[in-house]
């Protein structure tokens, strides 16, 4: 298969990522400074210690601001000085556990957040397209086996997905009302639940299952048997690259919402993620279902992306088991203290050659 993702594009680009120090946002901006572009973040601190963004060194090739996008005026001055041809929103607060605990902080960051970015963009001449990242949990969830598909009503029963379903209502809004209208396209692109190496959040999968096994301990899972539509990282940012390629050249036809996701067969179990990191782990690796009743979470959740297949000549490159095998691998790469910016770029070009 041809590399989607045209390196010749972005070289010398001046690009604005928001949410740039968390977990896709590095893998991002290492994957735009590898292609040669003028990478420009806004985000907050890293959330966790160990971060990917330090220990992939992400800020050495880029302008890095940090910064609140709940603060519309220092956003805004970002955005400015940036004077950004390419705008990637990625900055949001994207737990479905602490949504519950911080419900108006989840709203004010990931709905009002998006509406300060498309605000700000509004201000600054010279941008050619927007790419509003959202997620597969905008869907209002009626457990159907079959995937759900851009059409489909937004929705959410827990804060952190209704937020989602507000954020995708705004960018709709903001397409229609300004930003289509002034001539810069808008889309936004929702994807599945993303793993990889370099993710130390709380409350996330791979990070909460392989520092169990690091310290001996057994697993707990709060729903063993949830079907997700698992993918590398790199899955879904490739698409956001692709959509955001076309969406400058003039595509104002991929102005809307697209679903990036694996293949049906990838939509895998909690357990069946968990039996694959512990196989590669070791005989001490252990799991167990929680006893307690849980927080409410969607039992399963699939995406249809056959639209970005067929309009966009988007695919997904690399299966679940070569995706959870990779993740294993890059903690494990790191634990040896390996150069993780070179082992990271190593990944994205790995990625990138794929058939």
């Amino acid at each position: 298969m041809e590399n989607l993702v045209t390196p010749a594009f972005w070289q010398g680009r001046r690009i604005f990522v928001t949410g740039h120090t968390g977990f896709k946002g590095s893998w991002l901006c290492l994957w735009l400074q590898a292609m040669g572009a003028e990478v420009h973040g806004y985000a907050l601190a890293p959330a966790t210690d160990p971060a990917l963004f330090e220990v992939a060194g992400v800020a050495r090739g880029m302008r890095s601001t940090l910064g609140d996008v709940r603060d519309y005026a220092a956003l805004s001055a970002a955005l400015t000085a940036a004077r950004p041809e390419i705008v990637l929103h990625l900055a949001a607060q994207p737990l479905v556990p602490l949504s519950y605990a911080e419900p108006v902080a989840t709203f004010a960051t990931n709905a009002m957040g998006t509406a300060h970015l498309l605000e700000a963009c509004r201000q600054v001449a010279g941008i050619k397209a927007v790419v509003v990242v959202s997620s597969d949990k905008c869907y209002e969830n009626r457990e159907w086996l079959w995937g759900y598909r851009e059409t489909d009503p937004m929705g959410g029963h827990d804060p952190y997905s209704a937020s989602k379903g507000c954020t995708e209502l705004i960018v709709s809004s903001y397409r229609r009302s300004f930003l289509g209208p002034a001539g810069i396209p808008l889309a936004s692109a929702r994807a599945g639940n993303v793993i990889g190496g370099g993710d130390w959040t709380a409350s996330r999968l791979v990070p909460d299952v392989l520092a169990a096994f690091a310290a001996g301990e057994p697993v707990t899972l709060r729903s063993p048997g949830a079907i997700r539509p698992w993918q590398h990282v790199l899955e879904p940012l490739s698409g956001y690259l692709l959509l955001a390629e076309r969406l400058a050249e003039g595509g104002e036809a991929c102005a809307e919402g697209w679903n990036f996701g694996p293949d049906n067969s990838d939509a895998r179990s909690v357990a069946w993620v968990v039996q694959r990191l512990a196989e590669g782990w070791g005989p001490d690796a252990r799991w167990e279902a929680a006893a307690a009743p849980q927080v409410h979470e969607a039992h399963t959740l699939r995406l249809d992306c056959s639209k970005a297949r067929s309009l966009l000549g988007w695919q997904p490159r690399w299966s679940a088991d070569e995706a959870v095998a990779r993740s294993l691998a890059w903690y494990q790469a790191w634990r040896k203290g390996a150069d993780m910016h070179g082992y990271t770029l190593a990944e994205i070009s790995d990625f990138t050659r794929t058939p």
